[in-house]
């Protein structure tokens, strides 16, 4: 079974994780890429080190797909939107052990919007 995968976009049309994947350099572009493929292709079968929950009660539903390029890390917060879609949030790449909360934030902020349009379509 392949799972979908669609990138949230903001109600002024941005699209977070597009424009994060497209500041990356080719390379860490390329390996994002392969590493969204996957997660379509595997869904809920990929588990570490590509993806994690994020712990906490305000976080549930919400994952990250954990991207490695050379001693670099980048992370794309995603949820489970119906059996097989996955919502990209928005990406980041991380530059110490602790996710910053503003991040996070984001990410709750994004899914809370995306949940609550869908359910007036």
């Amino acid at each position: 079974m392949e799972y979908n995968v669609e990138f949230y976009q903001k109600l002024n049309g941005e699209v977070p994780v597009r424009d994060f994947l497209m500041n990356l350099n080719p390379k860490k572009r390329a390996k994002a890429f392969r590493d969204i493929e996957l997660l379509k292709v595997y869904g809920y079968e990929l588990r570490e080190p590509y993806t994690k929950s994020i712990k906490g009660k305000l976080n549930k539903g919400i994952y990250e797909l954990r991207i490695k390029h050379s001693t670099e890390n980048s992370r794309i917060f995603y949820f489970t939107y119906k059996d097989n879609v996955f919502v990209l949030l928005n990406g980041f790449i991380k530059k110490t052990s602790k996710t910053p909360s503003r991040e996070l934030e984001r990410a709750r902020k994004y899914k809370e919007d995306f949940e609550r349009r869908k359910q007036h379509e």
